[in-house]
Parts: structure tokens; sequence; C-alpha cells
């Protein structure tokens, strides 16, 4: 699983909630800045080896020159130990020499605590400090999820299953979660994409997710609506590449792979990842059993009730 590639996609997915999160002292009047993707690939051949590529650099720009623009750096940290402030330092004098600007605000989000981490860098003399480099932290696991159950900023409701809770309240924390991305995200594919990221980082069990349709209902049902629409737009999708091929074989592999890619989504919105002998299983299916398994879903508790 790749922890980066999952914020990453975050961040370039809603760059201005992101930002008001994870960099709030440097975000002031963030809703009505121009944020745009800085292209990597123009720093590639130049910052060389030193090149990281999951590091997310966005320029802030306001408008009428409210304020001078800004660079943003963000980079995620799934193992604080692994973390280099010396590496971030040196990547933000290199992005700061490409773009011509010593208006630079690195961020770092740890994924989990942060205890004992660098916060700071000085390079100096007996006499002069040469270098003072200091970044924004977001340390998830350090956050209280009380403070930021009923928040409206999307990107925090999604990242709850991050924060810290009595282990009891993880089906509560997870329904704050889902019923966040279903009130604040109204991009059905994107509802999807998100409900993977809160799957992936509650991680409820069986029991959980027993409970979670137990005490949770409506939203269970929901989801359950949402899942079952998704499903009929991916056979059509799938069907609809298969037409786009011109063969009859063409037709039935693109609906063979929408009723595969569908089942995918029901199951890991249900029961979490997927062990990788039931991948091979959906990859071998017959299109009958991709069908049957799927009008499964909705009313199995377990995982082996659908596959069986």
């Amino acid at each position: 699983m790749s922890h980066d590639q999952n914020f990453k996609n975050l961040i370039l997915d809603y760059p201005h909630l992101a930002l008001a999160f994870f960099a709030a002292t440097e975000a002031d009047g963030i809703d009505a800045a121009r944020i745009t993707p800085v292209r990597q690939e123009q720093f590639q051949e130049r910052l060389g080896e030193r090149f990281r590529e999951l590091d997310v650099p966005l320029l802030v720009e306001w408008p009428n020159g409210r304020r001078e623009a800004l660079a943003f750096v963000l980079e995620e940290e799934s193992d604080a130990r692994r973390f280099s402030i010396h590496r971030l330092a040196h990547y933000c004098l290199d992005l700061a020499e490409l773009m011509k600007t010593d208006r630079v605000v690195p961020v770092v989000i740890f994924l989990r605590q942060a205890q004992g981490v660098a916060q700071r860098l000085c390079l100096s003399g007996d006499h002069h400090t040469y270098l003072d480099f200091r970044y924004l932290s977001c340390a998830l696991g350090e956050l209280a999820y009380e403070h930021y159950r009923h928040s409206d900023n999307l990107v925090i409701r999604l990242n709850l299953p991050n924060m810290q809770y009595p282990a009891g309240r993880k089906v509560e924390v997870y329904a704050q979660a889902v019923r966040g991305l279903t009130g604040l995200e109204r991009d059905p594919e994107k509802q999807l994409k998100y409900l993977d990221f809160i799957d992936i980082y509650a991680a409820l069990d069986d029991n959980e997710r027993v409970e979670y349709q137990r005490d949770y209902p409506d939203e269970a049902r929901t989801m359950s609506r949402f899942a079952e629409r998704f499903r009929e737009e991916g056979i059509q999708q799938g069907m609809q590449q298969g037409l786009q091929q011109g063969m009859q074989q063409g037709v039935q592999q693109g609906k063979h792979q929408g009723e595969a890619l569908v089942l995918e989504r029901l199951l890991r919105l249900k029961f979490g990842t997927l062990p990788d002998e039931v991948q091979q299983r959906i990859d071998q299916a017959s299109e009958q059993t991709l069908l049957a398994w799927s009008e499964r879903v909705l009313t199995a508790n377990r995982l082996d009730e659908v596959l069986h």
C-alpha cells in the first residue's frame, strides 16, 4: 500500500482544503487563491537523484497581488523514523532555486505520531547562524478525534480514522468519516474513491462491520444503494468500452471487466482490503459467477459468505 500516493491524490483532489488543514498558519485567505500543482517532471532532470517524486509542490497565487505567491511543499511520512530534515531542507532549497523564489513553505504530514523527530535544522558557527530551517508539522496520530469529528473540511473528515481515539469508538469514527464524505462530496466517483481511503485507514474487522450496520443502519443503507448504483454504472461502462473496440469479443471482455471492477469495489466498501487469493478468484471467475457474487454482497456479513 502506498500511503504517499494516497495522500498525494488527496492533496491534488482537494488542494484548498488540504492546505487549510495541514498548513493552517500559512493558509490565510486560501479560499480566494488559485492553487496550481507544480509540474514535477520539469525538475527531475535538474534535481537528479535528489528528486522526490512523491513530494507535492503547490503554487498558491492570490488575486490582485493581495499576497505574494507561495510555494508549498507537502511531504507524507508513514514512518516518522524515516524522516530526514536534511533531505527536506535540501529539496526545498533546490525547489526555491528552480522556481526563483524564497517563499517556500515546507509541510510534513506524519501519518501517526512524530515524537522525537527533529523540528528544526540550524547550521551555525561560533558567532552566527547561517541557516535556520523549520517546517510545519501535522502529526495525525496526535490529534484528538473529538476536536474534529464535526468539521466541514472534507480532508479533515476523511482523516478521522488516522487521529487519536479510544479503541472502543472505532466504528463511530468510521461512521463520522463516511458521513463527512457523503455530506460534503457530491461527485459519485470521488465518493467511491475516498470510501476506499476511509476503509484503508479505519481497517474495520468483520465484527466491527457488523456493528456498523447494526448501529448506523441509515448510513449502511445509503452506502448499499450507492454501491448498487455504482455496480450498474460499472457494467454499462464496461459494455461501452467493449463496444468501442468494434468486436463482439470486445463487448464480452468489457462487460466482464466491468463486473470484476464493480465486485472489487463492493467488497472493499463492505469488507476492507481484499486478500490476494480473493483478488485472484475475481480475476479468474466467469461473468455469471461475478454476477452471483455481486448480488450476495449486500446481504452477506462475511467475505466467505459472498464467495462460497
